[in-house]
This record gives C-alpha cells, structure tokens and sequence, in this order.
C-alpha cells in the first residue's frame, strides 16, 4: 500500500531561521529533487481520488501544500513550481485576500518581506496589501495549471475557540468567496492553526467541504479518512527533504519511522 507525503509550507523567502519559512535557494532544490527523482506532484483531486480507492497512486508522489496565501508564495515560489512544471495547492484567507486587492497597486516583487510573525499581526490589523495573494495574482498562478486555491476560512480564526455559529460563517463565507471568484467548485479546507472545533467533521460536511487538511503528523494512504488529512511540515533543508521524501514514500519505511516518531 503506498503511502504519500503531503507537504506543508507556509512562506518562501529570503529569511534563514524565521519561523514556518523556507529560503527561495532551499525550496528550488527540493522542487528540483522532486523533478529530476521523477516524483508526480498530485492535485488534490488526485490525492482525495486515491485515498478513496478511485485510483491507484503513482509509485513515487507528494502533493505540495501551502497555508495562508503569502505573497511571497507568488514572488519565490510559483516561478520555482512553473519552472520544474509541479502542481501545489494554496489554501488562503479569503478577507485576507479581499483587504490585498485594494486598486492600489503593489509590486510584490519589490517588496521588502518582514518577519514571520509581523506579517501575521499586520494580517489579523487587515493590513493585508503587500504581505498576502490579492485576486490578480491568484489568477494568474491559478490560470497557469500548476497551482489551485482552497478555503483556509474567512478570517483564520481559532475555530476550537469560537461559538459553532461562528466556525459554520467562517466555512459558508470562505467557500461561497472562493467559487464565486474562480468559477470553480471549492471542496477542500484547511483549519487555521491546525485547531478545529469539537464536531470539525459534521460542520465541514455540512458546508459542503469533502475533505479537511490538518496538521497532525503522518503521511497519507488508500484509506486514510479525508476529514482529517494528514501532512508534513517541511524543513529549511535539502538534505532533509531528499532523506525525508524517500522515507515517506516507502510504504514500510514511513511506518517504522513515524511510529518511532509517535514513541
């Protein structure tokens, strides 16, 4: 039985040792090991088809996810994904987009990205414009091929610590912005901080998500439940990845080792 690796990045950019943040040097060699080691990058229609039983898995496969819609995604990391031609997927903020794509331009590519946790204090201030994805450039990376958008809520609250009424808007909201905006349906979502509230399945499947992405631990097979969708934080190193990915694939491999993990 395969077992794939889904992956979870947050930024790519040029800061070594901020947090949940790869350098653009770093992720260019793992995208690069992952084109050159002939590893399929799945969407996750392919990834939900296979954990359904639809499908079988590739021999080698990951899927590529991101949290948040920084903008830093669209400056270092769409250039990298188009270049190796790898499908990811990036699960934004959709007030957070919304506040982006003010008229005013900003030429993201110029733009001086501060530390991890300022771009999130300037994100939850609605100061949104030069830190995250507006709706142009999530066209233009969607428009590519290589890269698909989904709900990571309306305003990335902690949804364990909110009232039930309040997760069920956030998911509605969230959902209804994204397909209005795309033109295309949105059945995948991810919690914000990993945290979710006590019936995460029965809301999720109640607002029209199919599967949910999560940040517990382990990797993903035929089987897995898809309302709780595993993935793998990924480390600012190649060494790392290119050890990691060929124990996450291994179906024997990733059970020894995550099970000695879990001890």
């Amino acid at each position: 039985m395969r077992s794939i690796p889904v992956l979870m990045y947050h930024h790519v950019a040029p800061r070594p040792g901020d947090m949940v943040t790869v350098t653009p040097e770093t992720f260019e060699g793992q995208m690069r090991h992952l084109a050159e080691a002939g590893y399929t990058t799945l969407s996750l229609d392919d990834l939900l088809s296979i954990v359904r039983g639809e499908t079988e898995p590739p021999r080698r496969a990951v899927a590529i996810t991101f949290d948040d819609g920084w903008l830093d995604n669209w400056v270092h990391a769409f250039p990298v994904l188009r270049k190796y031609r790898l499908r990811a997927a990036v699960f934004v903020v959709t007030d957070w987009v919304e506040r982006a794509s003010a008229p005013e331009s900003v030429d993201g590519r110029h733009v001086s990205f501060p530390l991890h946790r300022e771009m999130c204090e300037r994100a939850e201030r609605g100061e949104t414009r030069g830190v995250v994805l507006d709706w142009e450039r999530i066209g233009e990376m969607r428009n590519s091929g290589f890269v698909r958008f989904y709900s990571h809520t309306r305003s990335h609250v902690k949804c364990d610590r909110v009232p039930e009424d309040v997760v069920v808007e956030e998911l509605l909201s969230a959902k209804k912005t994204l397909e209005e905006r795309l033109g295309s349906p949105c059945p995948y979502l991810c919690w914000p901080y990993g945290k979710f509230p006590r019936r995460a399945e029965a809301l999720a499947r109640e607002a029209g998500y199919e599967a949910v992405f999560t940040t517990r631990h382990d990797v993903v097979r035929p089987g897995t439940d898809p309302y709780e969708v595993p993935r793998i934080v990924v480390k600012d190193s190649v060494p790392w990845f290119t050890r990691r990915m060929a124990v996450y694939t291994n179906p024997l491999l990733s059970r020894l080792y995550l099970a000695v993990k879990r001890k």
